[in-house]
């Protein structure tokens, strides 16, 4: 199911009726989510996901804009009649009722053509059951549960309507890191296996790039980048978008332009054709890095952290915006770890311009 949102906005009343300055949760959203896709939204809490969410559930009513599924516009109708599986992320399960119940119970609440005979309602209940790992489980009740068996349980209730968009609003976040690792691949399992599509709000940019098909990234309820995720992260199209997106995060470094030459600090560290001479904000990608004895970088060494397959060498530079410099490179090179100083080399390809001013990405050549 297409799901398209044109200039969706939501405006708040604000909480100080003296001050009268109402808040915009959600800024002139237009976005068509394809047939069949998962859809990450991304962003820090207050961006807007959860409200956009919301909009597309029913839950909340848009002040401007509209929604619709397929060419039947929603805007207008109720969260019941919309055909959607919601999932929240405290599971909201019902503690008296056993597993089977919980799953059963959206069928059970059908009415009119919709209504199902108990035949065809536990057939569907165990098929989605099945379809989450949980079929053991079906006599249990939710305390009975870990958070993960719980979470499986709050998914299947969601598609056992055989629902038209599937939302998820940050499932994971009451998880521990191994199950929320777990509990993602078995998200993406589950949608690629239904087709359905899918709307997934997280602030956790790392669970967004690794099941979604595409992020959408907002800040204060302004959308700042659709795209898929390794583009994105390749070609940050802002400052805000390149911090955001990466672990370890992106350094910051001041610098300027001078006759198509960059430097940070005193070291001209390579050229950028095409960019008129100004200071400008630096980003270097943790892998943008290559240890080189002769390279135009020279950093002051603070650490070095030996992590298997990749070296983390920790740096300060007097031209850093961070506390530190994080790179990162491969475990089949030695650091110097008695040494004052290292040297680095930048890869071109992992090193962003920014505009002083706006933090708007500043495009070069690279020779």
């Amino acid at each position: 199911m297409k799901v398209v949102l044109q200039n969706l906005t939501k405006i708040f009343p604000s909480r100080d009726k003296k001050a009268g300055k109402e808040v915009v949760a959600v800024n002139d959203f237009t976005f068509e989510i394809p047939d069949g896709k998962l859809i990450g939204l991304l962003g820090p809490s207050g961006c807007g996901k959860s409200t956009t969410l919301y909009m597309i559930s029913g839950l909340q009513k848009p002040t401007g804009g509209k929604i619709f599924f397929g060419d039947d516009d929603v805007t207008e109708l109720s969260t019941e009649n919309r055909g959607i599986g919601l999932v929240f992320q405290n599971y909201a399960l019902y503690p008296h009722m056993t597993v089977k119940q919980n799953i059963l119970f959206p069928l059970q609440n059908l009415k009119g053509a919709d209504k199902l005979d108990k035949d065809t309602m536990l057939e569907r209940a165990y098929e989605v059951a099945r379809l989450v790992q949980i079929d053991e489980l079906m006599d249990r009740k939710p305390s009975e549960l870990s958070g993960g068996q719980q979470q499986r349980v709050a998914i299947a209730r969601a598609l056992v309507k055989m629902p038209r968009v599937l939302l998820l609003d940050e499932p994971l976040s009451n998880l521990d890191a191994r199950l929320r690792l777990q509990t993602r691949e078995e998200i993406r399992r589950i949608q690629k296996e239904t087709g359905i599509t899918t709307v997934f709000v997280t602030h956790d940019q790392e669970e967004a790039m690794s099941i979604s098909d595409m992020i959408v990234v907002m800040k204060l309820g302004v959308v700042q980048q659709i795209g898929e995720p390794q583009e994105v992260y390749d070609n940050p199209i802002n400052l805000f978008v390149a911090k955001f997106l990466g672990t370890p995060p992106i350094n910051v470094l001041g610098g300027r332009v001078e006759g198509g030459r960059l430097f940070i600090g005193e070291d001209m560290v390579m050229e950028v054709t095409g960019v008129a001479d100004q200071p400008v904000v630096v980003g270097i990608r943790p892998e943008g890095f290559e240890l080189d004895d002769n390279g135009p970088l020279c950093c002051t060494l603070k650490n070095v952290e030996v992590m298997g397959r990749d070296v983390s060498i920790v740096s300060s530079h007097a031209a850093s915006l961070n506390p530190q410099i994080r790179s990162i490179i491969n475990a089949d090179h030695r650091v110097d770890t008695s040494a004052e100083t290292v040297r680095f080399s930048l890869k071109p390809h992992k090193v962003f311009l920014f505009d002083a001013g706006t933090e708007a990405r500043i495009p070069y050549e690279v020779k």
